[in-house]
């Protein structure tokens, strides 16, 4: 049983979506394409739709008008190719670390209990936690929690990770720590990644792509010249996002 295999990213897109009171719509005719193994970084102020727009490509929230696509087909509900992560880790108080790893593949019946176990094992040594296997959640720190919410995320061998400011609540440092993590870790899974982030710097790094999302409606959509390197020289793109939102 593959722990990371490579997979092929999902070619997600959105027409026409509208979410929301027609005099006060979440989203308002929103049309995204989002590109196979594509990183697309989404920023905007608070309650602009950023959350309501991740959970309608995760099937959560059916639009009132538009359609919703993955691969041309129409998302009509959950499944397991298109995994979410949340700020708050959403792991099960109850399960420790490894269990909460294992949960995705046992909903998927994937392989044997000890092909599952042994799968955990190579997520949690991947985001190096393999010594804290057998805490409960409580146990560990908040960036620790974000690691085992990574590993948990990525074992299903999703095709669509949809991240809702995962790191938002973590300190420097350890932010910094946990986005190198997620670029090393997508280099080897190929999955597409819809990423939502208050954070300019934060997009600008992570993202292929930056989407300018504002009152339920999609501004700008900017290419990064060089995403995923740091200290790359983004200020002119930088101050336009800053001056959009």
């Amino acid at each position: 049983m593959t722990t990371y295999a490579p997979t092929t990213g999902a070619e997600l897109a959105l027409r026409g979506v509208g979410l929301g009171r027609s005099e006060d719509p979440v989203l308002d005719g929103l049309d995204l394409d989002i590109a196979p193994g594509e990183l697309l970084a989404v920023v905007g102020p608070s309650g602009c739709g950023k959350s309501t727009l991740l959970r309608t490509l995760a099937g959560l929230l059916a639009p009132l008008d538009g359609r919703v696509t993955q691969d041309g087909t129409p998302i009509t509900r959950p499944h397991a190719d298109r995994a979410l992560v949340f700020q708050d880790d959403a792991l099960l108080p109850w399960r420790t670390v490894r269990a909460n790893v294992e949960l995705p593949l046992a909903i998927r019946r994937a392989g044997t209990r000890a092909e599952r176990r042994q799968a955990a094992a190579s997520w949690l040594a991947r985001v190096g936690l393999a010594a804290h296997a057998h805490k409960l959640p409580h146990q560990l720190s908040g960036g620790q929690r974000q690691r085992v919410q990574l590993a948990r995320a990525l074992a299903g061998g999703p095709r669509a990770v949809l991240m809702d400011e995962p790191f938002g609540a973590l300190d420097a440092q350890t932010r910094a720590d946990m986005q190198d993590l997620l670029v090393e870790i997508l280099h080897d899974t190929g999955a597409t990644v819809v990423f939502v982030t208050h954070d300019v710097d934060e997009a600008l790094y992570l993202g292929d792509r930056v989407a300018l999302l504002g009152s339920g409606r999609l501004g700008a959509v900017l290419d990064v010249p060089h995403p995923r390197e740091r200290g790359a020289d983004t200020a002119a793109l930088r101050q336009r996002i800053l001056d959009s939102l």
